[in-house]
């Protein structure tokens, strides 16, 4: 089991500020995609506003409108930070998957050796932000192991990101016997915001 020591610091202001500012989302310019730059950077921001959002939303259901007060709690906010990093790692994977196989599938992209380079270059740069070590190596271990796997002509169609939601209901830090009575909102909760993600991303590689 992966222990950290934890501060308070560790649960960054960023975190709630994609939290609370993400019904506002949809009036932010965007960007569009014109290089593996551009890439790289929509499937590391969208990634983390899916993950972030799901998770906060879901305790935030679960525990009412006193949940912030649970903050002061240092075993809680272990807690938290250990889902948010576990959740967003597996969230970048579903979208590199993602955007590559819909990328080749109907754009002819054939580069798709640049998925690890994505992933590996996120990864990286998170480490300035705190995302714990032993979390990069389990999450790269498993990127490799579905890299294997995949088939970049069906994975866009095929659950894309049923992973990422399955690890939102995994690690959110909620009784056992609560989140079984929840599954199936936490699973679809998470895939309505993929979809979203999955209609704008179409729009910003259009030419």
């Amino acid at each position: 089991m992966l222990k950290y020591k934890l501060k308070l610091k560790d649960i960054k202001l960023d975190d709630f500020r994609v939290y609370l500012f993400a019904l506002f989302k949809g009036i932010l310019p965007k960007k569009k995609i014109k290089n593996i730059e551009d890439l790289t950077l929509f499937i590391q921001k969208k990634s983390a506003w899916v993950s972030q959002v799901t998770l906060y939303n879901y305790l935030k259901t679960r525990m009412g409108t006193k949940w912030v007060l649970h903050f002061d709690d240092e075993v809680f906010l272990g807690s938290i930070n250990k889902a948010k990093w576990n959740i967003y790692a597996i969230s970048l994977q579903d979208l590199t998957f993602y955007s590559l196989s819909y990328l080749n599938v109907f754009h002819n992209y054939q580069d798709i050796d640049k998925a690890n380079e994505i992933y590996d270059e996120i990864l990286t740069e998170e480490t300035k932000n705190g995302m714990p070590k032993e979390i990069i190596v389990l999450a790269k271990e498993k990127f490799i192991e579905r890299l294997k796997k995949i088939d970049w002509s069906t994975y866009y169609k095929s659950w894309p990101f049923n992973e990422s939601a399955l690890t939102l209901y995994k690690w959110a830090p909620i009784a056992e016997e609560l989140k079984t009575l929840d599954r199936k909102i936490v699973l679809n909760s998470m895939i309505l915001k993929w979809d979203n993600i999955k209609d704008e991303f179409a729009k910003l590689i259009k030419i």
